[in-house]
């Protein structure tokens, strides 16, 4: 793939991945809680929910951009490392804003959201140009978001009661 395409694929993937998450933030609401869409929106305000509103969006154009991409073999490892380091990204910036400042102002959550899906696609761009990486197992890598994927929807409807799920606005956890 040319250097500059790669640029200009991830740059769509970061403008479709922002506007994604950004309806999946409100969609679980828009559709009067529709349990069918819980799993792939965000259905409270805690961290793991907005994490889910990053993965979402960066795994589908990864399926879509993997059509394009065939003849990249460091691919589906490149995604890994980029949707992990996004959905990581949350909420290390997110506790450690609040653990020095204390609480933060809805403007700096939504700012957490943005910095973490351009940090996880300038990392993709960083991988894919890296010609000494090598990818020896595309297939796990596959596994491994897909086992991603489906945590999401687990712990959606069988939400574990610690921090990182509980919805700062309500005390709850999950829907």
């Amino acid at each position: 793939m040319e250097q500059r395409s790669i640029g200009l694929w991830q740059l769509m993937g970061f403008a479709i991945t922002s506007l994604g998450g950004t309806v999946l933030h409100f969609l679980y609401e828009w559709l009067g809680n529709s349990v069918w869409i819980a799993p792939f929106s965000g259905v409270n305000e805690s961290t793991w929910e907005h994490m889910k509103l990053l993965f979402w969006p960066m795994f589908l154009y990864a399926i879509l951009q993997s059509f394009f991409f065939k003849e990249e073999k460091n691919y589906w490892c490149v995604k890994l490392k980029g949707i992990i380091f996004g959905i990581i990204l949350i909420p290390v910036l997110f506790y450690t804003y609040n653990g020095v400042v204390g609480k933060s102002p809805d403007w700096i959550n939504i700012a957490i959201f943005f910095i973490s899906a351009a940090a996880a696609y300038l990392y993709e761009t960083k991988l894919f140009k890296d010609e000494t990486a090598r990818c020896r197992m595309p297939k796990l890598a596959i596994a491994a978001l897909s086992v991603i994927a489906l945590l999401f929807v687990i712990f959606t409807f069988a939400t574990p009661e610690i921090g990182i799920f509980k919805d700062p606005l309500t005390g709850t956890y999950g829907i």
